[in-house]
């Protein structure tokens, strides 16, 4: 069955051309010299993202290939304006990252809800004739055509707004904490890759405060290089506030894992190391006393590190501690502001988009042409018109 988790979509977008001013002279019977009253051209749609809590995904989008404003209406006699095409606003979830799919660069990001941004501006429509009347030019036989329409190709990618994302490797038991921990209902089964799929889940705390966790598909060594799932899934980690890496409670050198895995965060994006850390060791009611007491002597001497059994309920009150003091530490607030810009502002690596849009089933090429790309947009040099004459 295909999943409902759709996090990265690409969409060729255009706004609309604005329409031509009008070209008239009024010439009626008891009005011989009516004059010029060419109305102004209709200004085009606009494209415009909005950020809409009610979203989680972009499923809605997953078939929308080609997203275009309509056009303005052109400019009638009368001094008639015409009609300014219909905008269009594309909804997203929270924390959709825009970029340009030719080159890959950084366009904006939509970060909260109700946030709106212009993605591309309509073309402004044209001015009638009536508009360049003047005492020695009293009968304008020309007028302006619309400006012309904006065309992007863009890439819509989805980075889950998080304050604990989980990270670690397959069977870590990160879905079991994370369904210990909340009401989240993750799949949890004995083989790699049971997490298919980010998950979140809100975690209570004392006094009615809560915390959103995320649950990520498990990480393998050279996962920044696109091995297992972690090159589609390592940016929803990007947004985290603090991460929590969890290594399981018996295997051979839990600091060698730890490593292992803060190497493919700093290949990834260096930028990550900057976050705050706590380390997990999991399946601790595998292990006595006297093994966790050996197991501390061991452990990295920089982060907290907590034991815990999620399938016992051991140690979960004090995992929740430790991670609310690391949320609202000031030192973790200053550093989510510091990164901010620079998380969000990465250009996507190019190198590897190829192996992107076959990863999520996206076709490298999207068709640009339809109905309306036939008419051409008119050039001011070959704008022509007809002198219009009304008859009573």
């Amino acid at each position: 069955m295909e999943s409902n988790f759709v996090d990265y979509v690409k969409i060729m977008c255009r706004s609309g051309k604005g329409g031509r001013g009008s070209m008239h002279l009024r010439h009626v019977k008891y009005n011989p010299n009516g004059g010029p009253d060419g109305g102004d051209g209709g200004n085009g749609g606009s494209i415009i993202l909005r950020g809409n809590h009610n979203y989680w995904t972009l499923l809605h989008l997953k078939y929308e290939r080609h997203i275009f404003a309509e056009h303005g209406g052109n400019g009638g006699r009368d001094k008639c304006h015409g009609t300014n095409g219909k905008d269009i606003y594309i909804d997203v979830p929270c924390g959709t990252v825009v970029y340009d799919a030719e080159t890959g660069k950084y366009v904006c990001d939509i970060t909260y809800d109700g946030q709106e941004i212009v993605l591309l501006k309509g073309g402004r429509g044209g001015l009638g004739n009536f508009q360049f009347r003047s005492a020695t030019n009293q009968a304008p036989r020309y007028a302006q055509p619309g400006e012309p329409m904006q065309e992007m190709t863009i890439i819509l990618e989805l980075k889950l707004l998080a304050d604990v994302g989980l990270v670690g490797f397959p069977n870590a038991g990160k879905s079991t904490l994370l369904s210990a921990l909340s009401n989240a209902r993750p799949k949890i089964a004995n083989y790699p890759f049971t997490t298919m799929e980010p998950s979140l889940g809100i975690v209570g705390y004392r006094d009615g405060k809560s915390f959103v966790m995320a649950d990520i598909p498990g990480i393998i060594e050279g996962a920044a290089e696109g091995k297992g799932l972690g090159l589609r899934f390592l940016r929803h980690i990007e947004r985290n506030s603090l991460l929590l890496f969890m290594v399981p409670g018996d295997t051979d050198d839990i600091k060698h894992e730890y490593e292992i895995l803060l190497d493919e965060l700093r290949r990834f994006n260096p930028d990550m190391l900057t976050k705050h850390r706590v380390l997990a060791i999991t399946k601790c009611d595998l292990l006595d006393e006297e093994l966790i007491e050996m197991l501390r002597e061991t452990l990295p001497d920089d982060l907290p590190c907590v034991f815990i059994s999620a399938v016992a309920q051991q140690g979960l009150d004090t995992l929740k501690d430790v991670l609310w003091a690391e949320l609202n530490a000031e030192s973790n607030k200053l550093a989510a502001v510091m990164a901010e810009d620079t998380l969000v502002h990465r250009d996507k690596d190019m190198t590897r988009f190829a192996e992107e849009l076959a990863d999520e089933g996206e076709d490298e090429d999207i068709e640009y042409i339809d109905d309306e790309d036939i008419e051409d947009v008119e050039d001011y040099d070959d704008f022509e018109y007809e002198e219009d004459v009304d008859e009573d």
